[in-house]
């Protein structure tokens, strides 16, 4: 193939290859040819050698020869030269290779170039692949070109200062100025550059968002104007006029009205207006639609405006397009906490998503479904949800027999109620449930006393059906053998009569001891059950004994020693047997440090969680099982940990701190004499990750008191909100929580978080603290746990 071979021919040639063995062959020749060319000085075919080598690129093979290139045709006079050059830069340059410093000097002359387009393909570039280092030096240029009178190089100029912005975020406020300005052009091209550049400006510096607040009305003005105006050949996408602009004002708004009342009452009126005249039938409508609704949630709305998005997205669960119907589950998922009756009005349309052909679909419908059960319609859509677990996909099965057995336990109007449909669930998808099922299940069953009966001849006859299902069988094996006179007596009144003898309850066991299907554990229970049956009943206590005796040599070394020990019970412990297999008595709940009713250390109280905006009261304190997650916080210390008792109200027993008072009256007797100032408290760094700081300064107020100052510091870009900071102490020593002076912390340290902690120490053990800091930061929430074993400054303190 000769050197001068035309980029067509050459496309030509690489298709008709029958093998990659012949594609290769052709790219390595025609790339030595295009190589050899580059070598000559004078060279008339750079940029068609170029095209050639940029389709080599995007066919995957290596073309980092033609870097040199692309910074000569850069520098070209010649503009069919530049614009290629320039896309070989795109395409073969980024800001990690040195020769994209090369290019810096080149697009400096473009942007002060008297031809727009060559303006164009240098913004272009920068805006492609620019690194800092060139974003810092050519940022003035940008800032020129945004207040240049043509519009086309405004709106590359805007979207180039984006990307600036991206890469350096200290030169934003570069651009602030300009950017305002930009809204007042009438080009849309302009006002969407313009809006982008504003939205990446207003997440980055808050300060930046305070003052585009004041432009909430020239934005709403701007949107208005969209909304009314009559059909744009230019501008108009399926009878929506430039839908794209109103996207992204839309979610400007969002950002602007966020946590602001003024902001937010300035575009009510327009987002109400957006979302009645918008046309739905249409893909662009709804997309405009669900921008409306964002913004509509998540500023401070109006209760109707806010009904009017719920119903919206209501709409959008009838449409065909299983996308949007998607993303309306999605949206009411986060918005079911805070708008619970708007979305309970379409639950009838949401349970019907479950039976939607999507496994995506289902999945989200399900997760809506399980949200929004409630006391008042917990049989109603309790029943929508078993049907929906007995033909549901197998990957869903075990996220609908959870979120079942919760909704069960928090909402059951009945104990019966609660055993029936946790029964259901298990006979449905009883291979697919937790393994805490069965032992929450026994509790339940343990502690309705009046509902033995019931249960165990319900749970017989479940056996009876099928042994395939191991929870349920685990279950009733366990219940036979606690309550399997009750089921021999037939005494029941609840279920219809059904004569059982000890025969048939021993058969039973017997199936589950020898089926293939049961697992070592539900053999287990199979052969406790038996056992303890010993004691219940009286006509075939040998018959067990036989049954028992056979596993004694079984290769399951955990059923072999059950049947050992039970063996020994017969024979030399026989007098104890009876007292041995008794009925166990009422399950205690496992709470956090607890197993089986029995307490690994000292009790645990509840622990505060303070989180309180500076200069508003402290709200009641949360139960204890809502914040117990921090109890186990110095696992494996001597004591256990004490959380800190309700910030309103003063630690018990904690001493005030009355040694100023005596000084000072002191003080007074000596005539004007004044006290010596105190050496200020050491400061420790007790935490430092991602740019957040925590720092520890401690004060002694007594013999036993100790104040500790918490301060939370960031030194990051982005702003942080919801900050909490969670204390847990050993269980001796008293701890109180102060208000914290905030709940954010700006950017680059603008300001610090102080949280005071008081400590009262009466038997002075060896102090130790644990303190969880948790925060949001761009959108998305983080928390970590420090231990703090030292105090400064507090070695001879006692403590």
């Amino acid at each position: 193939m000769s050197p001068s071979v035309p980029l067509q021919e050459m496309i030509r040639a690489i298709r008709s290859a029958r093998t990659q063995c012949e594609e290769r062959g052709v790219i390595q020749r025609e790339c030595a040819a295009i190589r050899a060319q580059f070598r000559q000085s004078d060279n008339g075919g750079r940029s068609h050698n170029l095209a050639k080598l940029l389709y080599v690129h995007m066919l995957g093979y290596p073309a980092h020869f033609g870097q040199m290139e692309c910074v000569r045709m850069i520098a070209s006079p010649r503009y069919s030269e530049k614009r290629v050059g320039y896309l070989g830069a795109m395409m073969l340059l980024d800001e990690k290779q040195d020769a994209s410093l090369l290019i810096t000097n080149s697009i400096k002359n473009d942007l002060s170039h008297s031809n727009q387009y060559v303006q164009s393909l240098a913004l272009c570039t920068l805006a492609c692949m620019g690194s800092a280092e060139m974003c810092r030096d050519l940022a003035p240029e940008i800032d020129r070109l945004l207040r240049a009178s043509n519009s086309y190089i405004k709106k590359k100029a805007a979207l180039c200062a984006v990307h600036i912005v991206r890469k350096v975020h200290d030169l934003g406020e570069m651009f602030a100025p300009a950017a305002r300005s930009l809204l007042a052009e009438k080009n849309h091209g302009v006002l969407h550059g313009a809006v982008v550049l504003i939205t990446e400006l207003c997440e980055r510096n808050l300060e930046t968002l305070e003052k585009f607040r004041k432009a909430v009305p020239d934005l709403v003005q701007i949107m208005k104007g969209l909304v009314i105006s009559g059909y744009s050949p230019e501008h108009d996408v399926a009878g929506i006029s430039d839908p794209f602009l109103q996207v992204r004002i839309l979610r400007l708004l969002r950002i602007l009205g966020h946590n602001n009342e003024a902001a937010s009452d300035a575009m009510n009126d327009l987002l109400a207006q957006v979302a009645t005249n918008t046309d739905s039938t249409k893909t662009v409508g709804n997309a405009v639609l669900y921008e409306t609704v964002l913004t509509v949630l998540d500023i401070k709305s109006e209760s109707g405006l806010r009904v009017l998005a719920v119903n919206i997205l209501g709409r959008f669960l009838l449409n065909n397009d299983r996308n949007i119907r998607y993303i309306a589950m999605i949206s009411l998922q986060k918005i079911v906490g805070t708008d619970h009756n708007a979305v309970q009005r379409h639950r009838g349309t949401i349970v019907d998503c479950l039976k939607d052909q999507d496994a995506s679909v289902k999945r989200r419908a399900l997760d809506l479904s399980l949200a929004l059960v409630s006391a008042s319609n917990i049989r109603s859509m309790m029943k929508e949800l078993l049907i929906f677990l007995s033909s549901c996909p197998l990957e869903l099965r075990s996220q609908a027999a959870s979120g079942i057995f919760i909704a069960a336990e928090r909402y059951a109007p009945s104990q019966r109620w609660h055993i029936d449909t946790i029964l259901h669930v298990l006979t449905t998808a009883g291979g697919d449930v937790r393994d805490e099922t069965v032992p929450n299940l026994i509790q339940l069953i343990t502690n309705a006393s009046e509902l033995h009966c019931y249960t165990v001849h319900k749970l017989y006859r479940a056996l009876l059906t099928d042994i395939s299902q191991q929870s349920l069988v685990q279950v009733a094996c366990w219940c036979i053998g606690e309550y399997g006179d009750l089921l021999v007596r037939g005494e029941c009144q609840e279920t219809e009569p059904v004569q059982v003898s000890e025969d048939d309850v021993l058969d039973a066991l017997e199936t589950v001891l020898q089926s293939h299907m049961s697992s070592p554990a539900t053999r287990g229970f199979a052969l406790t059950a038996t056992m303890k049956l010993s004691t219940r009943i009286t006509d075939n206590v040998d018959r067990i004994r036989s049954i028992v005796s056979i596993y004694g040599s079984c290769i399951d070394v955990e059923l072999q020693q059950r049947a050992v020990e039970y063996n020994a019970l017969f024979k030399k412990y026989d007098h104890m047997r009876a007292a041995v297999l008794e009925r166990m008595p009422v399950i205690e709940k496992n709470t956090p440090g607890q197993t089986n009713g029995e307490s690994t250390g000292e009790p645990i109280k509840e622990i505060q969680s303070v989180k309180v905006k500076q200069g508003e009261p402290l709200l009641p304190q949360p139960p204890a099982n809502q914040v117990c997650d921090l109890l186990d916080l110095l696992g494996g210390s001597e004591e256990t940990l004490q959380p800190s008792p309700a910030a309103g109200g003063t630690a018990p027993g904690l001493p005030t701190n009355t040694a100023s008072t005596a000084g000072g009256d002191l003080l007074d007797l000596l005539g004007g004499l004044e006290p010596t100032p105190l050496a200020p408290a050491p400061t420790v760094q007790v935490y430092e990750k991602d740019g957040v700081t925590l720092t520890m300064s401690c004060e002694k107020q007594s013999a036993t008191g100790l104040t500790v100052t918490l301060t939370a510091s960031n030194s990051t870009e982005s702003d942080i909100s919801s900050l909490t900071l969670q204390a847990a102490v050993p269980k001796s020593v008293q701890l109180h929580m102060k208000a914290p002076s905030g709940d954010s912390l700006p950017a680059r340290g603008a300001a610090k978080v102080t949280q005071m902690v008081v400590l009262n120490n009466p038997n002075k053990v060896n102090l130790k603290m644990r303190v969880r800091i948790s925060y949001s930061s761009k959108g998305s929430a983080f928390q970590d746990t420090i231990q703090i074993d030292a105090f400064p400054g507090l070695s001879a303190a006692g403590h």
